[in-house]
């Protein structure tokens, strides 16, 4: 099937009835003053009542910004060619991580008649793949097969909630078992080798967002009596994931501490003894994975683009580390444990590598990728020497391939087609300076031959945070804006993990600035040199890369013509109250600590809002099943745009009922929201 999307009535609307909606006011907000005093200043918060979901009268609200919305971008003459071609693209299918167990081949995939991604088997070294689980109209939230293949343990969610139920399905008849347990969002599952039970993370009620323990479920038994084996006592913002030995004997904890710490301990299953320290108290980010009874570990430990090494858990101090792989110029990114050796996957310039070694660290030979791109997702299997990967490109879908480990070449498994000519466009990869004289990676999309003379339209999207890579990432809808004439710019921020833990950390807390600077930058180097001009330049973020557009809008609106801000944070003093916020802590602080308070007063978008100021048009999007960042920030952002711009031009709010924060939401849902975001962009620019 193609994905329908609905086309309002108003798009054949008259023009008189076009231009009345143009000189629309947005619905009136009424406010009502709240201070707080914090550190000695008052804080004005005119929207708090916009906080509480549950208020009808906050309903009502936001169900006439959504048809106030409606109303400016339903009209637009070339919104039915975008739903068109939306359609079309949005129709290419998409394969995810695989997983090798038993025997079997495990790998979710997206088809053109799928809404969801299925998850599918097939015999490994080739075979028909049948469909094990489609979860529609749930999600498939993450799942783990057994060690050897009989069952997968699935976590199932509905309406982008993303608060999982654990179940467990016979790979043979594609049956549930009876074993069904709540609380399970985000889940890490440890098997024991025969499949008689796992370890996994779950948390304490329904909709909890902290105290998330480890606990033990035998096969058949009742969850409720599952034993807490690892979490209590401990910090309840800790994120703790478990592995099992192969051989079963040893039990793995890796528990984060936000996004640049991590402790890891071990117990022997057999004894049944404490819990032992192998990596704890040290400023660094480590990971690993049970190499017979050492632990292969990666770690940016006195190594900021990472190494690996193995640690004894009889000496676990670092300076009995054995070296593995070294600090290199490529960061590593992960590796998979194969029956003799072990893939490491690497990232070398905003593109992915593979490394073959054995298992004693002896390299073996790189394994020759389709092209630059990036690895989506590697599995190597322990009990043979098949391995698997998802490669994709700005200009490929993602593709399920396998490795010939004798020649490094490989082969395709499964693949998807479209209809983009890929020829027809090229990336630019080039360097700019920020503001405090650093260097910063950008990539640029465009059509072959493009002109400078500074009117091209420009989309200009980041993240930067949390140590999170921008990678080369095929983006099917983003080929609406590049067959368009537009560039696409995609810079690396500090803040993110495109160049290692440094320039992660050159990004958070107190330095959190550069991020900001380093987008700024971009879009001045943008316009220097010639791509665009600021009346035909947009930028666009979500969740972290809300807060990051909110920021720019904020400080330098003459530089935007549009703004796309999607499920963003934007209320930085109250953020961390909200939902999971405070696991967000350790990467930008809390006004309640006197020093991260004057650091996030300085930035936060909310409060920098200047009534009488032109602002660039801007559309804030939210979910309002979103249970990662409150949609609260988007409804008072719009609220305080909406009275204090003197632009002219429109502040839009679209919340969408019974979607999320983006994971879970549906191809069709989620087409309905680009047609929007699409839409918008193209009007506010002037593109047809």
């Amino acid at each position: 099937m193609r994905f329908a999307l609905s086309v309002s009535a108003a798009v054949i609307a008259t023009g008189a009835a076009i231009a009345a909606a143009q000189c629309e006011p947005p619905p009136p907000t009424r406010t009502d003053p709240v201070a707080d005093v914090l550190h000695g200043d008052r804080i004005e918060d005119p929207y708090r009542w916009l906080e509480d979901a549950s208020s009808p009268e906050v309903a009502r609200w936001v169900e006439a910004q959504n048809a106030y919305t409606r109303r400016r971008l339903d009209p637009f003459p070339g919104r039915l060619r975008i739903v068109s071609r939306l359609a079309e693209l949005l129709a290419i299918g998409s394969v995810g991580q695989p997983s090798i167990r038993g025997g079997r081949r495990f790998y979710v995939e997206r088809s053109e008649a799928s809404d969801q991604p299925v998850l599918r088997v097939e015999r490994a070294g080739g075979g028909e793949a049948r469909s094990l689980l489609d979860p529609s109209p749930s999600a498939l939230d993450w799942w783990y097969p057994s060690p050897d293949g009989r069952l997968v343990a699935c976590g199932l969610s509905s309406g982008g909630t993303e608060r999982s139920v654990l179940s467990v399905r016979d790979v043979e008849t594609g049956r549930d078992l009876p074993d069904r347990i709540e609380h399970c969002r985000s889940a890490s599952v440890g098997w024991l080798p025969d499949g008689r039970g796992f370890y996994y993370t779950r948390f304490p009620s329904e909709g909890a967002s902290y105290g998330r323990h480890v606990r033990y479920h035998a096969m058949g038994t009742d969850p409720e009596a599952d034993p807490v084996v690892f979490g209590e006592g401990r910090e309840a913002t800790e994120w703790p994931s478990v592995e099992v030995s192969p051989d079963g004997r040893h039990l793995l904890v890796q528990t984060f501490h936000g996004w640049s710490r991590s402790d890891l301990l071990h117990r022997d299953v057999d004894s049944g003894g404490p819990f032992r320290p192998l990596v704890q108290g040290l400023d660094a980010l480590s990971w690993g994975s049970w190499l017979g009874d050492r632990v292969l570990l990666a770690t940016n430990h006195e190594a900021p683009r990472y190494r690996i090494v193995l640690v004894d858990p009889a000496r676990p101090e670092p300076s009995a580390w054995e070296p593995f792989l070294p600090e290199g110029e490529a960061i590593v990114k992960g590796f998979s444990i194969g029956r003799g050796h072990v893939r490491v996957s690497l990232e070398l310039e905003g593109s992915s590598e593979l490394l073959v070694l054995d298992r004693a660290g002896r390299p073996g030979r790189s394994i020759d990728l389709p092209g630059p791109g990036t690895v989506e997702g590697y599995a190597a299997d322990p009990s043979s020497d098949e391995a698997l990967f998802v490669w994709a490109s700005f200009f490929e879908p993602p593709a399920l391939y396998r490795v010939d480990l004798a020649s490094g070449a490989p082969s395709i498994v499964k693949g998807s087609a479209g209809s983009i000519d890929a020829s027809a466009f090229e990336i630019e990869r080039v360097r700019y300076r920020s503001k405090d004289g650093t260097f910063v990676p950008m990539s640029l999309v465009h059509r072959k031959g493009i002109a400078r003379e500074g009117s091209n339209p420009t989309l200009l999207t980041g993240y930067g945070g949390f140590g999170i890579s921008q990678a080369p990432a095929f983006s099917r809808n983003r080929f609406l804006w590049l067959e368009r004439g537009g560039v696409l710019a995609i810079p690396s921020l500090r803040g993110g993990g495109e160049l290692g833990d440094a320039w992660h950390r050159a990004g958070m807390l107190d330095r959190k600035e550069n991020t900001f600077d380093d987008f700024v930058a971009a879009a001045e180097w943008l316009v220097e040199n010639r791509y665009t001009r600021p009346d035909r330049l947009a930028i666009q973020g979500a969740s972290n890369g809300g807060l990051l557009v909110g920021v720019a809008l904020t400080r330098r609106p003459e530089l935007f013509r549009a703004v796309v801000c999607s499920v963003p944070l934007l209320d930085m003093l109250r953020y961390d109250r909200f939902l999971m916020a405070r696991i967000w802590v350790p990467e930008y602080g809390s006004a309640e600590a006197p020093d991260a308070y004057r650091w996030l007063r300085a930035y936060s978008p909310y409060h920098h809002v200047e009534p009488g100021r032109p602002y660039p048009s801007v559309l804030l999007t939210a979910g309002a099943a979103d249970t990662r960042v409150d949609p609260c920030h988007a409804r008072k952002m719009a609220a305080r745009l909406q009275a204090a711009t003197a632009s002219g031009r429109p502040v839009l709010l679209r919340v969408e009922a019974g979607a999320g924060h983006g994971a879970g939401n549906g191809m069709a849902r989620r087409a309905e929201e680009l047609a929007d975001e699409w839409t918008f962009l193209f009007q506010e620019l002037g593109i047809e």
